[in-house]
């Protein structure tokens, strides 16, 4: 069984690394890590914390306006008391790989779907109220809600659908719910809900991928 999904995992990237350009496909996630860099450096000024804080920290308790336009850039804002190298290498390997993959924009609405997922999950958490299942705390609202992390284990479950890795498929969800139960913070539950956004994601893709094939192959048979 693990050769096999070996293999498959084998076959995914050669072929990706084959049609989407080799080296110079990885562009995305070259331009996606130097965000990310240059996010964790911009904050560590006051006046550049200031206007990160303004222009790409999302959190719960703002009005919903502001969180939605300000989530496309909180994506690649590193939290502060964590090591950047950690988002630099895992933003470069996702997105770089999404690309090769699946192409750029689509590795992009991947990202932002798994992101945006997890935000207003964070949102109805608040509204909810501890009491309820999947409910969170009222002090969660005014906790940072940014990083790439929602965003990289999407994209890994779109790739793991797209090569059928069923080992990709169990292990990295297994893996948020392993973080959710020894640690249950606003992060690890985002992450579950961008898989589960993900998954919605690369199955609705793909079933439109399938209606424009067979739509190709019936416009093609058709031709005199």
């Amino acid at each position: 069984m693990l050769r096999e999904e070996w293999r498959r995992l084998a076959g995914g990237l050669r072929e990706a690394w084959r049609t989407g350009g080799g080296l110079r496909g990885m562009w995305l996630g070259a331009v996606c890590a130097a965000l990310v860099l240059m996010f964790s450096y911009g904050q560590q000024s006051e006046s550049g914390a200031d206007f990160i804080e303004r222009a790409a920290v999302v959190r719960p308790s703002l009005p919903l306006p502001t969180a939605l336009a300000r989530t496309p850039l909180s994506m690649f804002v590193p939290a502060p008391d964590l090591p950047s190298w950690g988002a630099v290498l895992q933003v470069l390997v996702a997105f770089g790989l999404g690309g090769l993959a699946l192409g750029g924009w689509r590795t992009l609405a991947v990202a932002l779907v798994a992101t945006l997922a997890g935000t207003l999950y964070a949102r109805l958490g608040v509204w909810l109220g501890p009491d309820v299942p999947g409910g969170l705390a009222a002090s969660v609202a005014h906790e940072r809600d940014t990083g790439p992390s929602a965003a990289v284990v999407g994209i890994a479950m779109v790739l793991a659908w797209r090569w059928r890795s069923r080992l990709l498929l169990v292990l990295v969800p297994g893996l948020m719910l392993l973080e959710l139960i020894v640690e249950p913070n606003l992060a690890a539950k985002e992450h579950l809900v961008g898989i589960a956004a993900a998954l919605v994601f690369a199955a609705a893709d793909e079933r439109l991928r399938r209606r424009r094939g067979r739509a190709g192959r019936g416009e093609r048979s058709g031709a005199p």
